[in-house]
């Protein structure tokens, strides 16, 4: 596994997630699919709150103190505690930016790092650093594919009765 490629693909994805989710309007960024979906508003939030509380957190307890405690998460109930869906969505937006740029000088500024190290995850087990990274990055590809799935869906419905069926489905 390439660490380094990984590290400069979460870096990227800094940018990605900007520019696909900058020319939404506020309105748009509310929007639910439906009433168990996420609306990017909501999927930026709680991208944010996993950089800062879940990724980064877990990634540096694993790599420097792995006999310690993982502090808990509820990406769920943080949604409606936090109130992803009444933020502004430019000010969330600037956040996941900014939580980004911190983990990546983290991530860049780290020595020689053991990404073998292990650190026991409170439900799934021994996790390594390694596989913390990984899915950190595979984090991301699903939220940039949810992103774009309710645009996609946003779309569809502000064109309602125009069908979409021709451009094909996600």
């Amino acid at each position: 596994m390439d660490h380094g490629i990984i590290i400069e693909r979460l870096s990227h994805h800094e940018s990605t997630v900007r520019i696909i989710a900058e020319e939404i309007s506020d309105g748009q960024a509310g929007w639910k699919p439906s009433r168990e979906k996420w609306s990017v508003l909501e999927i930026i939030n709680h991208m944010v709150d996993e950089e800062r509380d879940d990724f980064r957190t877990r990634l540096k307890l694993a790599l420097e103190d792995p006999e310690a405690t993982w502090p808990p998460i509820d990406p769920e109930g943080w949604a409606r505690e936090r109130q992803y869906n009444q933020r502004d969505f430019r000010q969330s937006l600037s956040n996941f930016v900014n939580e980004r740029k911190s983990s990546i000088s983290w991530l860049r500024g780290l020595d020689s790092p053991d990404w073998k190290s292990t650190a026991r995850h409170p439900k799934l087990g021994p996790m390594s650093a390694e596989l913390v990274l990984a899915n950190w990055l595979a984090h991301d590809l699903l939220h940039i594919r949810q992103i774009v799935g309710v645009q996609w869906a946003y779309l569809a419905y502000s064109v309602d009765p125009v069908s979409l069926d021709y451009a094909g489905r996600l």
